[in-house]
C-alpha cells in the first residue's frame, strides 16, 4: 500500500510507513530510510510532523551536534570493552569528530509515535565500523541528543 503525504512525500506500508531518500549529512550525500512509525490507515500524530519538520528546520546544526556525543559514546563503549587497554583492530584509538566520521554512515531516520515522549522526538541511525551487528543509534528530543547506544534505541 502506498500513500502521498504533504509532509513525508510518497510512502510504502510494510510493517511501518517508509521511503528511501537522499540527505546531506556533514558534507556527503547519504542515502536514508525515512521510517514513520504508524497504522496501516496512513494517519500520523501531530507531534509526528513537528518532530520531523523541526529536524529538517535545524538539520545543518543538528547533523554536525551529534558527532561528538557519538564520539563520547564510542570512547566509553571501547573503554568498558577494555580495548582501551587490549588492542582490538575494530576499536582504534580516536580523539576527533572528523575520525568518528569516518566510521559511520548515516542509514535512518526514525519518527516514532508522537506520544511516547512531551518532546520532539526522532531517532537516527548509522552503520559503523565497530559494530556491524547492532550498529549505532541515536534518540533526539528537541534536536538534542538524549540517548546513544545500539540502533534500537532509534526505533
Amino acid at each position: 500500500m502506498k500513500i502521498n503525504d504533504t509532509v513525508f512525500g510518497e510512502l510504502e506500508y510494510e510493517y511501518g510507513w517508509s521511503r528511501y531518500t537522499t540527505i546531506e549529512f556533514c558534507g556527503k550525500e547519504a542515502e536514508v530510510a525515512l521510517m514513520i512509525k504508524g497504522e496501516e490507515d496512513g494517519k500520523f500524530d501531530e507531534e509526528q510532523y513537528i518532530a520531523y519538520n523541526s529536524l529538517m528546520q535545524k538539520w545543518e546544526q543538528i547533523q554536525y551536534s551529534i558527532l561528538q556525543p557519538i564520539l563520547n559514546y564510542y570512547k566509553q563503549t571501547r573503554h568498558e570493552l577494555g580495548y582501551d587497554i587490549d588492542h582490538n583492530e575494530n576499536y582504534p584509538e580516536i580523539e576527533t569528530t572528523d575520525q568518528i566520521l569516518e566510521m559511520i554512515n548515516l542509514v535512518g531516520i526514525v519518527v516514532p509515535y508522537g506520544d511516547i515522549y512531551d518532546e520532539r522526538d526522532i531517532g537516527i541511525t548509522f552503520d559503523c565500523t565497530w559494530d556491524i551487528e547492532n550498529g549505532l543509534g541515536l534518540r533526539l528530543l528537541n534536536e538534542q541528543v538524549n540517548e546513544v547506544g545500539y540502533q534500537d534505541v532509534a526505533i
